[in-house]
């Protein structure tokens, strides 16, 4: 059947527009029938491919959500794809299957063929998702800067910054550079990245997306550098910022709708050697929180943290780096204990999550609104449970432990690398031991670590080395096998896809608050809390490496073998 024959028993074009449009073809002489049916309208890219794909036997393939491995994209240089509208999709049994737009064009499948020293499995897809998918796997380069305008990522995706200033400029010579914002925020937000980094360089800009807590280079996106000037500026005026002001650090924020998700990003820039670095946080405006139980406890410490957050007063703290998790486990908790008959109020810089029910408050220091402030100003409030997002300074740990002493139960977090240095990082700020001994109820230190994509898991026999790193003896666990992940298009190949903590939680008895009472070092503080029940964050990561949860080599990255054995 012809292509209009065909084209009209799909319904998707009558027999008058199909002989109009072969009237027309006849006068202009070499265009297709399809491309003349799409210009006029009548029909789209897709409906002609699909035409196609009845008549010449070839399986239709719409590539819009369809993300093709590297080292697939790999086997055909861009140029090729580019000329030939063509792109690879997959490698099977010693064959690839190719999208092509042309099912007739023998001779580039031949030259394809000859240039793989591979079998190729032709499919149909249309020429705009063809270009559309070498685009979004290939990158963005300096020439397809401009096809944006047609981009699933910047076209397709819903953009609304709550600022005139932000929206303004939509047309003109700005606007692929303001779709090129737009597509680099909508596929990290597809990605699961938690933060965009935008870095320059002497020569060009890296563009980093922080997934499960690890920083990739996104391929996909490399701008020209003559383009840095104008994405950063643009980034500024979203996150209303001064435009003119390059010699200092500057934070602001945005507000958008992406993908039918309200977003949050907190933007921070500063200067550098060849130009201003610009780190974007995302945040959710909707409350994604996770309960208590699917943080990654083990039944043993999930059990002590959720008697322990039922205590009427004392402070509950948890402990780790930047980006381990602990504000998270902090509105797990929360949310755990809001109930209508329980007041609880927070102070937090800033507020990531919103959790309805909860009153919320904003640290704000530059008019003198700091967490101590508000912590004796909630006070009056006769609030049940506080939230104070981190214990600074002296000043904001004076007011919590008063509020502990005085009958509320505090969570918050601090800086310390494990549970028993908080004890000592609070002496340090000048609180009296006593106090310190006194108020305090549990210290939780924790990390995150990623877990093995279920979607690419296998088993595997470790070596006797490796269950000797484990401090495991091998003869213990013989033939235990251990998991990992092969990496797939479903992780991104990395063989990890989400994250889950690993915790110590030290629970204050009568002894280890004699220890703080007394100053007592770090070491021995850790010393009495192992013998007192804690698990290191050590042990928590290898029970969940023997559970298939994670592999060795993530504890090893966020722990270290304590050779004291304390």
């Amino acid at each position: 059947m012809k292509i209009g024959e065909i084209l009209v028993k799909m319904g998707a074009a009558t027999a008058p527009q199909i002989q109009q449009a072969l009237a027309l073809q006849k006068e202009r002489g070499g265009i297709r029938l399809g491309a003349i049916l799409i210009e006029q309208g009548v029909v789209t890219s897709e409906q002609v491919a699909q035409a196609l794909s009845q008549q010449s036997g070839l399986e239709y393939v719409p590539l819009k959500h369809t993300k093709i491995p590297t080292n697939v994209i790999e086997l055909v240089p861009r140029e090729v794809a580019e000329a030939k509208t063509l792109i690879p999709l997959a490698r099977e049994n010693g064959a690839v299957k190719v999208a092509v737009a042309d099912p007739y064009d023998i001779a580039t499948l031949d030259e394809l063929r000859f240039r793989l020293n591979l079998d190729i499995l032709p499919v149909l897809s249309s020429p705009e998702e063809i270009r559309h998918s070498i685009t979004n796997n290939y990158g963005v380069s300096e020439e397809s800067i401009e096809d944006l305008t047609q981009m699933e990522g910047a076209n397709a995706v819903e953009l609304r910054d709550e600022s005139e200033e932000a929206g303004a400029g939509e047309e003109g010579e700005d606007a692929p550079v303001i779709r090129l914002v737009t597509w680099i925020i909508a596929e990290a937000v597809k990605n699961r990245a938690s933060d965009i980094h935008i870095e320059p360089f002497e020569k060009r800009i890296r563009i980093r997306y922080r997934i499960d807590g690890v920083c990739h280079e996104i391929e996909q996106i490399k701008p020209p550098k003559r383009l840095q000037a104008s994405i950063l500026s643009r980034i500024k005026i979203m996150a209303k910022m001064q435009i003119e002001e390059k010699r200092k650090p500057q934070d602001g924020q945005i507000k958008m709708n992406l993908m039918s998700r309200n977003l949050d990003l907190r933007v921070s820039v500063i200067p550098g050697t060849w130009g201003e670095s610009v780190v974007m946080r995302i945040l959710e405006k909707q409350s994604f929180l996770m309960g208590l139980p699917h943080l990654g406890f083990l039944d043993n410490d999930y059990q002590k943290f959720h008697a322990t957050i039922k205590r009427p007063n004392g402070i509950i703290l948890v402990c780790g780096p930047t980006g381990s998790g602990k504000t998270t486990t902090l509105n797990a908790a929360l949310s755990e204990l809001n109930r209508p008959d329980v007041k609880i109020i927070t102070a937090e810089d800033p507020v990531e999550y919103h959790i309805s029910g909860i009153n919320q408050s904003q640290v704000n220091e530059s008019i003198g609104l700091t967490f101590a402030r508000i912590i004796r100003a909630m006070l009056r409030q006769a609030p049940n449970i506080i939230m104070i997002g981190e214990i600074r300074d002296a000043e904001t740990a004076e007011a919590a432990i008063e509020a502990a002493l005085t009958g509320h139960l505090v969570f918050s977090t601090i800086h310390t690398n494990d549970a028993p240095s908080a004890v000592t990082r609070l002496i340090d700020m000048g609180i009296k031991p006593f106090l310190v001994g006194s108020s305090i109820q549990a210290i939780m230190g924790q990390r995150l670590v990623r877990v093995i994509c279920e979607h690419c898991k296998e088993s595997y026999l470790p070596s006797d080395k490796e269950y000797f790193a484990m401090g495991l003896n091998p003869e213990e666990v013989a033939g235990k096998p251990l998991y990992r992940g092969r990496g797939c298009s479903e992780c991104s190949d990395s063989g990890y896809k989400g994250r889950k903590g690993i915790f110590e939680l030290m629970l204050m008895n009568r002894r280890l608050r004699e220890m703080a009472m007394n100053k007592t070092p770090t070491p021995e503080l850790r010393k009495e809390a192992r013998n007192s029940g804690m698990s290191s964050l050590r042990e928590d990561g290898i029970r969940k490496v023997l559970m298939g949860m994670t592999t060795m080599d993530e504890i090893n990255r966020e722990t270290h073998i304590d050779m004291a054995g304390s």
